[in-house]
């Protein structure tokens, strides 16, 4: 096992390039999908939701104002758009969250009670996170999670993926909205992911010595 994994770790990279003609399994992308739903989250509140757009005419939407992903979005077998929920859902006192520790979480009402309590001091002062701009940034911060887990998942499937940044956030939003009916004063954008098989070997993976990044203190 431990093998197989270091070797799915050193399998993965950022494909630029996918073959079209070659589609991830239904069952296997489930899988991977299953990956980011259960991943952790901080309270574990899943402050995210994910787009699979298969759609080439939305694609080529996306891939104007992408220009991270220029040849990932026409080749890709699958393509997620990740959003994080703004702070309309995560302040502590919102609806929301009373909703998801009552219906999700199945918290009794005492139980929400000192949970809501605790998520009111850890944003208002553990981590200073009382305005929106800082209280959104801790929302999309933690989509990151289910992205590095969907794409060491699909390594150990040998299937391939690349992490997008490269795009013009204002532009699109206006398309999500706009082709997706997304509510933008609800959700941001925090990243997309495209996943599949690729055309071209990877170069091989450089690294720092790992001695340089990881310190111990015993």
């Amino acid at each position: 096992m431990k093998d197989k994994i270091i070797s799915a770790l050193k399998f993965r990279h950022a494909c630029k390039e996918f073959d079209p003609a070659k589609k991830i399994s239904e069952d296997d992308f489930n899988i991977i999908l299953e990956t980011a739903h259960l991943s952790p989250s901080s309270f574990g509140l899943e402050p995210w939701q994910f787009l699979v757009v298969q759609n080439m005419d939305l694609r080529e939407k996306i891939r104007e104002v992408t220009w991270g992903g220029k040849k990932q979005l026409p080749t890709a077998s699958h393509f997620v758009i990740i959003l994080y929920k703004k702070a309309y859902f995560m302040r502590f006192n919102s609806d929301y969250l009373g909703w998801f520790m009552k219906n999700v979480q199945n918290l009794p009402d005492e139980a929400i009670f000192n949970r809501s309590k605790f998520i009111e001091t850890f944003q208002k002062s553990d981590f200073e996170l009382m305005d929106d701009r800082a209280l959104n940034d801790w929302a999309s911060k933690q989509t990151y999670i289910p992205l590095a887990n969907m794409m060491t998942v699909a390594a150990l499937l040998q299937i391939d993926s690349c992490p997008i940044e490269g795009f013009v956030a204002k532009d699109l939003e206006k398309i999500l909205a706009k082709d997706f009916n997304i509510n933008m004063e609800q959700f941001g954008v925090s990243c997309m992911v495209a996943f599949g098989f690729r055309v071209n070997e990877q170069k091989p993976k450089t690294r720092q010595p790992i001695e340089d990044v990881i310190k111990w203190y015993n």
